[in-house]
């Protein structure tokens, strides 16, 4: 079993994401590259005791920035993990 510190980054925090997680048991983490779907479930579980029914993964491409010496930089992308819970469990965020 893999450690979930080397699965998880972060939650997401934001207007988007309380509404999933108030609406619809679905909570968002920022995930390493190497992440996948099996992983982050047992990172979740293991880290915060709920069971997960399901896991989608986003990749999002860095963008293209322009800075004011060298030109056009390319940002960094991040991979997320939407992860939703059965029916009655929910993550306390204190």
């Amino acid at each position: 079993m893999i450690s979930p510190d080397k699965v998880l980054k972060s939650m997401r925090l934001t207007e988007k994401t309380s509404k999933l997680s108030s609406s619809y048991r679905q909570y968002t983490f920022e995930v390493f590259p190497s992440a996948t779907k099996h992983t982050v479930s047992e990172a979740i579980e293991q880290v915060f005791k709920v069971s997960v029914t399901r896991v989608n993964i986003q990749n999002i491409k860095g963008k293209p920035k322009r800075s004011r010496t060298s030109g056009l930089v390319q940002k960094s992308g991040s991979k997320r993990a939407i992860v939703a819970l059965t029916q009655g469990e929910k993550i306390e965020l204190v």
